[in-house]
């Protein structure tokens, strides 16, 4: 038996197998259409088989392939049968039956995640089995930071193929930054003339003394974030998208000079930050700063529209790691405090991003931010991303928000994987495979009620570090397959949970992945190629990287 990942609920093993042959028709019902014209596709692609589409789920033989929906099962629930009449993926919706064949395409071994057959006289069999299955989580994201290195979209498009062969449903696309603003906003079109391209980029963490002489940026047309979400949406993922306010946003000043702090800073001189860390150049609590945003978070509604899809409403603003010492001298800032009654530069970091939830809701989204957030008071009806560990999304749950746990100490994946000296630029803690999968999205300190709160978790890719897809690939994987388990399986608690037998199971895994072309690191250690010498990284005993 083909050895799975996330590990499903359920399997029982059968004793014969199912031979896909030209003849072996893949017949979608109701509402699977999409479902099956992705499988079909792909099956093609890596197959050489026709696998033609049937009319009737009564009518297959016993080598043909069934998805159907069943009103019993939960929305993302399946159930596949494979036995003599053939195969048959069935699901509570369409997401269902997607994960369902996200398994048979598991089943089928890692071949079948070529884009062409290797050879056109291989058997393809699926074994008897009945898996029955169902996520823990609601919510299982991926963080992926375009803003400090660009992806371009091909690599994004690549990225969303592996979250679905995971079974994670939520892209946290984090779009702007200091460093790039990385979406087209037809309004304002100097945050990407402008915004978009930094001169230089510091190589290694913020102390190195090394630096990549060349221009480096990118954006998405609009055009190319309609068909990101498109094609995510096939896949049954949705995409959050990440506009920073009011921290982590000099890439949008130096576009926009008179969106910062000028009664304290000269900001015609700033220009797209080309290093790392916390940057002093915020945002100016203006009336304008205000009415900017709105426009720019109205071409943003229409690019990543709310519809049926799971967590479709919301709209991620950011608002972490916002030094306050530029309101602190401002006069402009400090006549805003007063005017609105507030104690001090948390209150007012509150309000700005309070402006945003209320705005937000009345066009019928959520707001979600980092558990900066909290401070001065939480915005109705927000959610927390809580990265500083668990004590916000603690905090955050008590009080009736939703969270999603994404704490830097776990499932920060740019994080190192081992102490050694090979590992490439060591940034922020050592976090191994096995410390990922011993990670607990759920803090025990909350009662059921709370812990209802806890929509899900998500990994944080950021690419300070990550010059290209080939280092991100390495600093996500195998991580993000410990990761997808962790999110979709039931296991035990951490302590209990059998890391040998998800290490057995990786044997398999890594022969897909290598299937896809992922260029992850090795059980061993880096490959050759994979090495980074002689670039500084953070000291191994050292506290965690700023964002």
């Amino acid at each position: 038996m083909t050895e799975l990942i996330p590990k499903p609920r359920s399997v029982v093993a059968g004793s014969g197998e199912v031979r896909l042959t030209a003849r072996s028709q893949l017949c979608a019902g109701t509402a699977t259409e999409g479902v099956g014209h992705w499988l079909r596709t792909v099956l093609r692609q890596a197959t050489g088989l026709p696998l033609r589409e049937g009319r009737e789920l009564d009518d297959t033989e016993g080598d043909d392939i069934g998805l159907q929906l069943d009103s019993e099962l939960g929305p993302e629930e399946y159930r596949l049968v494979s036995d003599w009449s053939g195969v048959l993926i069935e699901g509570g919706s369409a997401a269902g039956v997607f994960r369902g064949a996200q398994t048979l395409r598991q089943l089928l071994g890692p071949d079948a995640y070529r884009r062409a057959p290797l050879s056109r006289d291989r058997a393809w069999a699926v074994p008897h089995v009945t898996i029955e299955d169902a996520p823990r989580f609601r919510w299982r994201g991926l963080l992926l930071d375009v803003a400090r290195h660009f992806m371009p979209k091909e690599g994004v498009l690549r990225y969303l193929d592996l979250m679905a062969a995971h079974k994670l449903n939520v892209l946290h696309f984090h779009l702007t930054d200091d460093q790039g603003w990385r979406v087209e906003i037809k309004k304002y079109p100097r945050l990407t003339e402008i915004g978009s391209w930094r001169s230089r980029t510091k190589f290694g963490h913020r102390a190195s003394p090394l630096w990549d002489e060349r221009p480096h940026g990118g954006f998405y047309t609009q055009d190319d974030i309609r068909e990101i979400v498109a094609y995510a949406a096939e896949r049954h993922i949705t995409v959050v998208p990440e506009i920073d306010v009011p921290g982590h946003s000099q890439a949008a000043v130096a576009a926009y000079p008179e969106l910062g702090n000028t009664d304290v800073i000269d900001t015609t001189a700033l220009s797209v930050w080309d290093t790392w860390g916390i940057n002093p150049n915020v945002l100016a609590p203006t009336d304008n700063t205000l009415r900017f945003y709105e426009g720019v978070f109205e071409e943003v509604l229409d690019l990543f529209p709310a519809d049926a899809a799971a967590f479709s409403a919301f709209v991620h603003v950011g608002g972490d790691e916002c030094p306050k010492e530029q309101w602190r001298r401002s006069p402009t800032a400090q006549a805003r405090i007063k005017e609105l009654g507030l104690a001090d530069e948390d209150e007012l970091q509150a309000w700005f991003i309070g402006h945003f939830d209320k705005w937000l809701s009345a066009r019928g989204r959520r707001l979600i931010g980092w558990d900066e957030i909290l401070e001065g008071g939480l915005a109705e009806g927000a959610a927390v991303s809580s990265w500083r560990g668990y004590a916000g999304g603690v905090a955050a749950a008590r009080a009736g928000h939703d969270v999603v746990m994404c704490p830097e100490q776990q499932v920060y994946l740019d994080h190192r994987q081992d102490g050694g000296a090979d590992e490439p630029v060591p940034i922020g803690y050592v976090r191994t495979l096995e410390d990922v999968y011993r990670f607990e999205p759920v803090p025990p300190e909350l009662t059921p009620e709370e812990a209802a709160h806890v929509l899900g978790t998500q990994a944080n890719v950021w690419t300070e570090v990550m010059e290209d897809h080939a280092r991100v690939d390495y600093q996500a994987f195998p991580r993000l397959a410990a990761f997808a388990e962790v999110a979709w399986s039931r296991l035990p608690a951490p302590a209990e949970r059998d890391f040998a037998d998800f290490e057995r199971r990786m044997g398999d895994h890594y022969a897909r992945l290598d299937a896809l072309g992922v260029a992850y690191r090795p059980p061993g250690g880096p490959r050759p190629w994979q090495k980074r010498p002689g670039v500084l990284g953070r000291p191994i005993d050292g506290p965690p990287p700023n964002r």
